[in-house]
């Protein structure tokens, strides 16, 4: 009998066996980052190579994740946003580099910089001198819970309700990078101003429709609220609903009688609240792979797409925050990988995409035009979500993810052999000392290349013990006299690198 089975398993196709191998690599991580629910999509030659779905969508009510569930992906709507403000641009409705005060119904300048305009490539591209400051959260709050919107120059001009000091810069315009989720709502407003339709009702009408895809900023527009993914995070022993926790009921439809069209396009979320599945996902990806067209339909046109992936801004060190090397390279509403710090990598090949967070999701879409390739990546929670690893800017669960696609996508697509070599561990003596280690009484980070860094400090079980930002000092010390001895590690995330040390208390 063993026999028999042994000779079954040699006849298998070998596209099963390979199924079989990435399915068990993906289940090996999920099970280790102890997640919640996880999506995963990977694409290969221009269509779907292999799909993983596992977990659960409702913890309470324990609903599988499957291939229609859909995530509130979180930042990765900027991607879709910035397409609908191009399928505009495409129609030569506005230029890219048009002061969008022409197209406002107030005049958004930067207060440090009055005679200097606002453009929108600088809105896509985050260049637009842009904070999400302290007037924002408020300003959120009341956009999504009161009947009647505020309009978005009650947080953008100095005499406005909501407005403070840091919504924007001390930076000119169109010099500095900064990652700023407002950008993403001036945006819709403007999307609103020029189409005269409702966010959410344009990206329906000229994408989501369009593609037969279940998917929208607006809750009310999906087909079954049973398929929306809860977002979950770990407290204690315990996984809390952070959002979309609806237990089967669609919520109300949001009265919009009083609002007007081109007041504030943050009522549907155009930074962060698409909905969709990881399916659907990699069906956009394929539509920019194939340059603006998905299954004969077309969408943007195939100049359109070329000029959204050009490179807008580029990290040179000093001429922006590149998120702790995550972000080195911005197009019109997406990032490039490219590999030149080593700590930015995906598939170890240069691509383009967006990254997300939120609420306990983390998710990932990232593809390349050149090699026809793709991978989706989407969970809904995580126990150990926010582990960090030394060989890319990117949580360890999403590295482990992309190792496992690459090597999948490696087989399923032919050889790589001229992509670059794996991304290897970076050695910590090149950039900051810890002294002393072993320590006692304290710990002393000194640095060898200025910059901001990030510095968490965990015990052997994972539990936080200190954290800080070295906010460009040459060192930064960690007090320890009253910790217990034992092993420690210590986390460094700067723009160049993200390290992982183990320190010892004697």
């Amino acid at each position: 009998m063993r026999f028999r089975a042994f000779l079954c398993v040699l006849c298998l196709p070998v596209y099963l066996l390979a199924q079989s191998t990435i399915q068990a690599d993906l289940s090996q991580i999920f099970m280790r980052y102890k997640l919640m629910g996880m999506s995963v999509v990977g694409i290969c030659n221009g269509k779907v190579s292999f799909s993983h779905y596992q977990g659960l969508a409702d913890f309470q009510r324990n609903i599988p994740i499957d291939s229609n569930t859909k995530y509130r992906i979180a930042s990765i709507s900027k991607a879709i946003t910035a397409m609908a403000l191009m399928k505009l641009w495409e129609q030569g409705l506005f230029q890219l580099d048009d002061d969008v005060d022409n197209y406002l119904n107030f005049s958004l300048r930067n207060p440090n910089f009055p005679s200097k305009a606002i453009t929108f490539r600088m809105l896509l591209s985050h260049t637009a001198s842009l904070n999400d400051g302290s007037g924002y959260e408020n300003f959120l709050t009341d956009t999504y819970n009161h009947s009647t919107p505020p309009n978005l120059s009650q947080l953008l001009t100095p005499s406005g309700s909501y407005y403070t000091a840091n919504m924007f810069l001390n930076r000119e315009p169109g010099t500095y990078f900064s990652y700023a989720n407002v950008n993403y709502g001036v945006i819709a407003t403007l999307i609103e101003r020029i189409s005269g339709k409702r966010f959410d009702v344009f990206c329906k009408e000229n994408i989501f429709q369009p593609l037969g895809l279940d998917a929208s900023f607006n809750i009310q527009d999906l087909t079954n609220i049973n398929q929306v993914a809860v977002l979950y995070r770990k407290t204690g022993t315990n996984w809390v609903p952070q959002l979309d926790n609806y237990n089967g009921v669609m919520p109300p439809p949001r009265n919009l009688s009083t609002y007007t069209i081109g007041n504030n396009g943050f009522i549907f979320a155009p930074q962060g609240g698409l909905r969709i599945s990881a399916k659907d996902l990699g069906i956009l990806a394929l539509l920019i792979i194939n340059k603006g067209i998905y299954n004969n339909i077309r969408i943007l046109n195939a100049s359109t797409i070329h000029t959204m992936l050009e490179p807008q801004w580029v990290y040179n060190g000093t001429n922006g925050n590149n998120y702790y090397c995550l972000f080195n390279e911005w197009t019109l509403g997406l990032h490039s990988i490219t590999n030149r710090y080593r700590c930015d990598v995906v598939l170890g090949k240069k691509m383009i995409g967006h990254a997300g967070e939120a609420y306990g999701l983390i998710s990932d879409w990232y593809f390349s035009i050149s090699s026809k390739e793709a991978v989706v990546f989407v969970t809904n929670g995580s126990e150990t979500a926010y582990a960090t690893t030394s060989q890319s800017a990117f949580y360890a669960v999403e590295h482990e993810i992309f190792q496992a696609v690459k090597k999948e996508l490696d087989r399923a697509c032919g050889s790589n052999a001229n992509n670059p070599p794996p991304v290897t561990a970076l050695e910590s003596n090149e950039y900051f000392q810890i002294l002393p280690n072993p320590a006692r009484e304290s710990l002393e980070i000194r640095f060898l290349q200025s910059g901001n860094a990030q510095i968490r400090f965990f015990n052997y079980q994972g539990k936080l013990i200190a954290e800080g930002d070295s906010k460009g000092k040459a060192q930064f010390s960690i007090m320890t006299q009253n910790l217990p001895k034992g092993v420690y590690f210590l986390h460094i995330r700067t723009s160049y690198l993200s390290k992982h040390i183990k320190v010892v208390l004697e």
